[in-house]
């Protein structure tokens, strides 16, 4: 009896269902991925470190989803097991995206010719792919239209996910910014929004948010809102404090302020974009409900 129900608690539906079988895709080509470039021994520095820590954290989590499901023992979580999948194949998708054109753009050099080269040139080939297995797996798992049952697996939990990754971004490439009090509003224009965007992530997985005693919905609108006009600043401040009176430095290398500046500008371009695609689809699931 104890084989029976064994056997009666997996579920091959984890691994033979089409999201199933992209996680299947994503384990293994991240798994290729961090293994060829661990073979050429030549991932050091801090983007070499984050491109094989995301190979690996993405491997890790996405094969522990697949054998949670396998066995059907993610009921026991307490959290919300279809926004957690859904936020962290975003997740993964984002990350993924970035190693594929951090690590080739810092380590692969022209021209192509030694083994080394050809083993990193195929280990970006592979992440290509597994980014296009977990956007995949994003694309199968977003809620329909009208469905919120799954808050993060909607375009506005998507974009939150997005939002608080590209902040991440942003935190990463900040620099010289104590100087010019315009410059340390957009710090905390950065740094408010993300944390907020994150709160509301965590508290959406660990199904906290019926807790709070508000229209949370309505709450929802009027934080994108005020983020939106928050980065809308941002992006005017940024640039015109930063670029004010300093020509871009001839040689510019990897570490320049100036490359850094002009990255976080463009970031906070997209998620000025991400927030008011954000606002416009949060308000059409608050008042413009179908009944």
């Amino acid at each position: 009896s104890g084989r029976t129900m064994a056997v009666a608690s997996v579920n091959l539906g984890a691994l033979t269902s089409w999201v199933g079988i992209a996680r299947l895709f994503a384990v293994v080509l991240s798994c290729l991925t961090f293994s060829l470039v661990a073979s050429t021994g030549h991932f050091e520095g801090p983007y070499g470190t984050w491109c094989m820590f995301t190979w690996c954290f993405c491997f890790t989590v996405t094969l522990l989803v697949l054998l949670l499901e396998l066995l059907e023992l993610y009921p026991l979580l307490p959290l919300s097991w279809d926004d957690f999948t859904s936020a962290f194949s975003m997740l993964a998708a984002l990350m993924v995206f970035t190693s594929s054109v951090v690590f080739p753009a810092t380590f692969i050099s022209s021209p192509c010719s030694s083994s080394q080269c050809a083993r990193q040139a195929v280990a970006t080939t592979t992440s290509c792919l597994c980014f296009l297995a977990y956007a995949v797996e994003v694309s199968l798992t977003r809620a329909k239209p009208g469905d919120i049952s799954s808050f993060l697996s909607t375009v506005p939990g998507l974009l939150k996910v997005f939002e608080a990754y590209v902040a991440c971004l942003i935190f990463s490439l900040l620099d010289e910014y104590n100087r010019e009090p315009g410059l340390m509003w957009c710090v905390a224009v950065y740094s408010i929004c993300f944390i907020f965007t994150l709160l509301i992530i965590i508290f959406t997985i660990g199904r906290c948010l019926t807790y709070i005693p508000c229209p949370l919905e309505k709450v929802l609108v009027g934080y994108n809102f005020l983020a939106l006009l928050m980065y809308f600043t941002a992006t005017i401040l940024w640039p015109l404090y930063s670029f004010r009176g300093r020509s871009r430095p001839d040689p510019c290398g990897t570490n320049c302020w100036w490359n850094k500046h002009l990255g976080v500008t463009f970031l906070t371009i997209f998620n000025l974009i991400a927030y008011l695609v954000d606002l416009v689809y949060s308000t059409r699931m608050v008042f413009f409900r179908a009944p």
